[in-house]
């Protein structure tokens, strides 16, 4: 049994792409007793590959829901269960029998959370897109890249994973608060225009320019950028404040530049100051700087790779990482908790391995009361798998 401060929370996960299953993995992670319902019967092939840590924490059951058996467990399988997550298009469930209605009859205190690209209404609705096309609406895509270039998409970050899994998993915590029976309508598009509330903020007040890569935090300062160094590697930079600024140029050696102090809050020399900063960060590698501007308030840190990441002292320090079985690096549960006001936050444990698709099916059905002949007659009807 999980000791996450989420032990006891059942919850059901239609098997899905993008943003669901993340936003499970977020909720198995903190001790929730997850059970993802895997399909049965065939394609679309880009269900079939198993994530080892997005996937990480769950036990699979596999149903086929276009059968009526199916359904039938798949709702026997709610009438216990707090929370339902499905990220079909809008009309889909309804249209397998699975959709709020029959779900909240079996569970009048069901948290039924739909995860969408567009969310449940409006023209696009029912529309194809990834997380490109619903942050293209959003004014977010538009806003990130470099001054006179391109729109640069940012992975599915902002999108799927700040858009999507967070404002899901946020509404379900909501629901859950306020006693449950709800249907929560969270969808990347919505999410990720929310996302945008400190941007929309400054330029209500002047203080943000429609013009990409000209503002503070978006390449447009230069004390704000990444700046390569002599061995290829890169250096992250962001002294915002005046007394971080005047720690960096120190480093640099670049303090005595009365043009360069004066920067700071100068635009009329940003031209010089990113050719300043451009040279000197060339004049040494990478973790040469780094090693320089260690113990020193300049806002000045080391662009790591994926795989240089985990031994990071920070990481090591916080046990941000643990081993992916078969290879490779996971990231622990995060936030930490402690009912201790004094004591250090712990981690919750790390949740067990992703499953393949089906591994509990009958492990799952015998605590549904489905006897083993019950369950081979199941399978012979292609019904489970």
């Amino acid at each position: 049994m999980s000791s996450g401060p989420l032990s006891g929370l059942s919850v059901v996960e239609l098997a899905g792409i993008g943003p669901a299953p993340y936003a499970a993995m977020l909720l198995a992670d903190m001790g929730a007793d997850v059970v993802r319902v895997d399909r049965i019967g065939g394609p679309p092939e880009e269900y079939a590959l198993v994530n080892p840590v997005l996937d990480r924490g769950r036990r699979s059951i596999g149903l086929d829901l276009k059968t009526p058996a199916g359904v039938e467990l798949l709702l026997r399988l709610v009438a216990r269960s707090d929370v339902l997550v499905e990220s079909f298009r809008p009309g889909v469930a309804e249209r397998l029998g699975i959709g709020p209605v029959p779900c909240l009859a079996v569970r009048p205190g069901l948290v039924y959370a739909r995860m969408s690209g567009w969310g449940q209404s409006g023209p696009l609705a029912g529309a194809a897109g990834h997380d490109i096309n619903y942050i293209s609406l959003t004014g977010a895509l538009a806003s990130i890249g470099r001054a006179g270039g391109p729109p640069q998409p940012p992975m599915n970050l902002v999108g799927d994973f700040g858009g999507g899994s967070l404002f899901l998993v946020y509404g379900i915590m909501c629901a859950l608060w306020a006693g449950g029976g709800r249907v929560v309508d969270a969808n990347v598009h919505d999410g990720t225009t929310s996302l945008m509330a400190m941007v929309q903020g400054l330029r209500a007040v002047g203080l943000w320019s429609d013009r990409r890569g000209t503002n503070l935090i978006d390449t447009g300062c230069p004390y704000y950028d990444v700046y390569a160094c002599a061995d290829g590697g890169y250096v992250a930079v962001g002294p915002i404040e005046r007394r971080f600024y005047l720690n960096l140029l120190a480093v640099l050696g670049l303090d005595g530049d009365a043009d360069l102090v004066a920067a700071h809050r100068d635009p009329a020399h940003w031209p010089a100051l990113r050719a300043a900063l451009s040279a000197a960060f060339a004049g040494a590698t990478r973790d040469e700087w780094a090693d320089r501007f260690a113990g020193r308030d300049a806002c000045v840190t080391p662009v790591l790779a994926l795989d240089e990441a985990p031994a990071a002292p920070q990481a090591v320090a916080r046990d941000l990482y643990a081993p992916v079985p078969g290879g490779g690096s996971q990231v622990t549960p995060t936030p930490r908790f402690t009912t201790d006001p004094a004591g250090e936050p712990a981690a919750p444990p790390l949740p067990g391995p992703a499953p393949a698709p089906g591994a509990h099916t009958e492990a799952i059905l015998a605590e549904l009361g489905v006897t083993a002949a019950e369950c081979a007659e199941l399978r012979a009807g292609g019904v489970i798998g």
